[in-house]
């Protein structure tokens, strides 16, 4: 079980595949929020956390956890960015428009 607070139980594996087809605004959603969990939270162990964080949000299960993983592994460093643009899109300076 992840040591990170406040996440409390296992992820299980069969929830992290996704269930169909992401509309673009959420996959976009996701990324950032996860982005911001992982920010908020600067765990020791960023992958664990990121699937404890993946398994317990409602909406991000319906997005591929080792897709929110392939966006975030290319974030740029230092300033402020967001995910837009869906599957496709890309990381793009300043704020999310939404959180």
């Amino acid at each position: 079980m992840p040591q990170e607070r406040p996440f409390l139980t296992d992820p299980a594996p069969e929830g992290t595949r996704g269930s169909g087809p992401v509309p673009d605004a959420l996959f976009d959603l996701a990324v950032n929020r996860a982005a911001a969990a992982l920010r908020g939270l600067r765990p020791a162990r960023p992958e664990s956390a990121l699937a404890a964080w993946h398994a317990r949000t409602r909406f991000a299960r319906r997005v591929p956890l080792d897709a929110v993983q392939a966006a975030l592994s290319g974030q740029p460093q230092g300033g402020e960015w967001h995910w837009a643009g869906g599957p496709a899109g890309g990381w793009q300076p300043g704020r999310a428009p939404f959180p």
